[in-house]
């Protein structure tokens, strides 16, 4: 079962920076979990929200890179490009790239495919994983829900993306959804579990990942 830091150790670090993945793989993470935009000129930039408030309210995907690497999030941190992430993650390590952006995908992949970084993409638009399914076949997918959803149409829409992860908000996990997620040839990662008796009556469903806060919450089995 992997332990995945979400947004890396986002209690330590200002989230989605290289200081809070770096913490996070000290806590023992096996995996982080990170989102993307696009800025106008291509970059592929590790940041939640579309917009920042430092950026004076605009849009990453308005902005060029020389606009976003001067933004500071606190203590001397940026926002960096996903090409830096990957180029410091640890070996055998994995990165979980969320597609938050808008008509990414080719940037996305052309990041990945330049790193040796073991990665796989998800996002809440089931479309952009399909887009990514036509791109990239190679590259391992998953798809985010964040309302219940009957498992038959959990695994429809694996069989149209070619998912091969599913993400429910941990509140949506029972024995059902892991059996058919399971059947389906899938994996199923809970998001966000920030607590240690949540964590283990997961792992006790057979989920193949925990994505929190702080890893060192989440069981090792």
């Amino acid at each position: 079962m992997e332990r995945i830091g979400h947004r890396g150790a986002r209690l330590e670090f200002p989230e989605n920076t290289l200081a809070a993945f770096q913490r996070a793989f000290e806590r023992g993470a096996d995996a982080t979990e990170l989102d993307v935009h696009a800025t106008r000129d291509g970059v592929v930039v590790v940041h939640h929200d579309p917009e920042s408030a430092l950026l004076g309210g605009r849009a990453i995907a308005a902005a060029t890179w020389n606009d976003v690497s001067r933004v500071d999030l606190g203590g001397g941190l940026g926002i960096p490009r996903l090409s830096d992430v990957l180029d410091a993650t640890p070996p055998g390590s994995t990165v979980y790239v969320e597609i938050k952006g808008l008509g990414i995908e080719a940037a996305v992949v052309g990041a990945i495919r330049r790193s040796s970084a073991r990665c796989a993409v998800h996002s809440f638009d089931h479309d952009a994983i399909a887009r990514v399914r036509g791109i990239a076949p190679e590259i391992p997918r998953g798809i985010l829900f964040d309302q219940p959803a009957p498992p038959a149409d959990v695994v429809r829409v694996m069989q149209a993306t070619g998912a091969r992860d599913v993400w429910p908000h941990w509140r949506l996990i029972d024995p059902a959804l892991v059996d058919a997620v399971h059947s389906a040839g899938g994996r199923v990662i809970a998001w966000t579990v920030n607590e240690a008796d949540t964590a283990r009556r997961l792992a006790s469903l057979g989920v193949d990942g925990l994505c929190g806060d702080d890893v060192r919450l989440l069981p090792h089995e």
